[in-house]
């Protein structure tokens, strides 16, 4: 039996004046011309009309959009920055009102958008969990039934009675999620805040939200650039690209289409005049060399830079690492251990440097970029961390995914190792 519409979007769009503010020269002549003019009121606005100080230009946020979405279903939302993901969950939780369109949706709503949203700064945790709960329509007796397992999932008994403009933003983020969850909205929307909270809170909310889906017939709306946590929990994922719907369906499907088409050129990086070998440019790169941020977990990829070597040198050391989104180092290499120890010799000129890493071999997950360059024998380093950021993107098919959806998730490599199996029994 199909499941009702909860939520109906059509021909939504979002329209937002921008102001550019342009420096201009006015002759005093002409401003004390306007002042016996106008009334003061105006003069202000003709003096900056003359001046050309503002222009007004008109963005869509947001453009005919046009979607349905069932009661119970995950649905994930991607797309680069600026796609417009979060106006529209502005919008679906009534922060910001549409300039074209409308929206129905059927039963109470829970959001959780930015840090601290819904909350009072002087009031404290206890005091928060009772004021989300009325904002939610729901009784003090109701609330006070829930109270315990709110805070047992947050994990911040200790600090109950603090106001929470003391807390931390993980703070806030593990009280603001457990509220919502715990309150039984009919549809619960979460943006990208979740990634401001600890690698174990995260797969915490991940393993709830699949539960109050599963249990209680829910609707979840889920931004975040983790797409393997899209992957994941979501069995139906919408592609945002310039406010438009590039695309909406299976997820799998979805998520291959992305990949397929986001690129980046990489990241320019500030040489240090200081330094005899400096980076100037770090990109990710797929099997085929071309520039991207998004990496399918079973294909190949490289890790590329470009730096200056300022002052002819001998023994220079070029060093990659990464870090996944639990802060754990997963990889270091050294361009030196294929050169046994060094190089020969480096003039002075622009270099390239490429270091291939193969697939199946890197956990899904978000990973940070390392450079470093080394003269060996002195302390001239050029040491650039966290340079850029890409994703190792599960596709459902790693040789361990049968194992489960969280089973894994401390690991940070996935490998093959050689197996040997020998009967110890004699006939």
């Amino acid at each position: 039996m199909e499941q009702p519409t909860i939520i109906e979007i059509k021909g939504l769009g979002k329209r937002y004046n921008i102001n550019h503010h342009r420096g201009g020269y006015i002759a005093l002549r002409d401003v004390i011309a306007n002042v016996f003019r106008a009334p003061f009121a105006f003069l202000k606005f003709k003096a900056k009309q003359l001046a050309g100080i503002d222009v007004k230009e008109e963005f869509w946020a947001l453009k005919n959009v046009n979607i349905d979405i069932k009661k119970g279903e995950i649905v994930g939302i991607i797309g680069p920055n600026g796609s417009g993901k979060s106006t529209l969950l502005k919008i679906l939780s009534q922060i910001t009102p549409p300039t074209t369109g409308e929206v129905k949706i059927k039963g109470k709503v829970g959001s959780l958008l930015e840090v601290g949203t819904g909350f009072h700064p002087e009031l404290t945790g206890r005091e928060n969990i009772f004021l989300n709960g009325a904002i939610l329509g729901m009784e003090r007796k109701e609330v006070a039934e829930k109270f315990d397992r709110i805070v047992e999932f947050a994990g911040i008994a200790q600090f109950l009675d603090t106001p929470v403009k003391y807390y931390s933003s993980g703070m806030y983020v593990r009280l603001a999620f457990s509220v919502a969850a715990h309150m039984e909205p009919d549809i619960l929307i979460i943006d990208e805040v979740l990634a401001v909270g600890d690698a174990e809170f995260q797969k915490k909310c991940l393993g709830k939200m699949d539960e109050v889906t599963k249990q209680d017939g829910r609707t979840i709306l889920f931004v975040s650039h983790n797409l393997a946590a899209i992957q994941s929990l979501c069995t139906k994922t919408i592609l945002l690209q310039k406010g438009e719907i590039k695309a909406a369906g299976d997820t799998n499907e979805i998520i291959k289409q992305y990949l397929e088409e986001m690129t980046t050129q990489g990241v320019e990086l500030k040489p240090d005049l200081n330094k005899d070998v400096t980076f100037t440019k770090a990109w990710i790169a797929d099997e085929n060399g071309v520039a991207t941020d998004i990496i399918d977990v079973s294909k190949n990829f490289k890790i590329c830079a470009e730096f200056s070597v300022q002052k002819e040198t001998n023994n220079a050391e070029i060093s990659f690492g990464l870090k996944n989104s639990e802060g754990m180092n997963v990889i270091f290499t050294s361009l030196s251990e294929k050169n046994k120890g060094e190089f020969e010799h480096l003039p002075t000129g622009k270099y390239s440097v490429v270091s291939g890493v193969r697939g199946n071999f890197l956990m899904p997950s978000i990973y940070t970029l390392l450079v470093a360059a080394h003269v060996r024998g002195s302390k001239n380093i050029d040491h650039c961390p966290d340079v850029l950021s890409f994703t190792i993107a599960d596709n459902g098919r790693t040789p361990m995914s049968p194992y489960g959806k969280y089973g894994l998730a401390h690991c940070a490599v996935l490998t093959n190792c050689d197996w040997k199996i020998e009967s110890l029994s004699s006939e």
